[in-house]
């Protein structure tokens, strides 16, 4: 079998050197995506208890109402460019926006900050992650 690699490898390179490259592009991307602006479930319960963040929630409403977090407001993705003046009162907290698995939380923390959200933040692993690591959720 690993022959056949070391054939393979030698018949294609074009196609082996496309592939590490998407492959390199995509670890990079990755890792500077998860670094940047993002907190734990912990950081977030932290940030929620001493501060007073204001939980950011980007899923669909059913979602909301079947698990959320508990004072979390529920602004869905698809809206959020339209209501985002319902958060103009809390530009000096932090805001933790979170989403079903974190992976779309980001593009809303980026129109956040362009909109002047100097402390948004993302949920690492959202929604997901967060019932993961067993903390409470509110159901509506």
């Amino acid at each position: 079998m690993i022959d056949q690699l070391f054939e393979f490898v030698q018949n294609h390179p074009l196609l082996v050197g496309a592939f590490l490259l998407v492959l390199t592009a995509w670890i990079a991307y990755e890792v500077r995506n998860s670094s940047s602006g993002g907190v734990t479930s912990g950081e977030a319960t932290q940030l929620i208890n001493r501060e007073d963040a204001v939980v950011l929630d980007l899923r669909e409403s059913g979602d909301f109402k079947a698990g959320h977090i508990a004072g979390a407001r529920n602004i869905p993705q698809s809206k959020l460019d339209e209501r985002m003046r319902e958060l103009d009162k809390f530009k000096d907290k932090p805001i933790i926006v979170a989403c079903k698995h974190g992976q779309s939380a980001g593009a809303a923390q980026a129109k956040l900050t362009k909109a002047g959200f100097e402390r948004a933040l993302k949920l690492k692993g959202g929604m997901a992650q967060w019932q993961a690591d067993g903390l409470p959720v509110v159901k509506k």
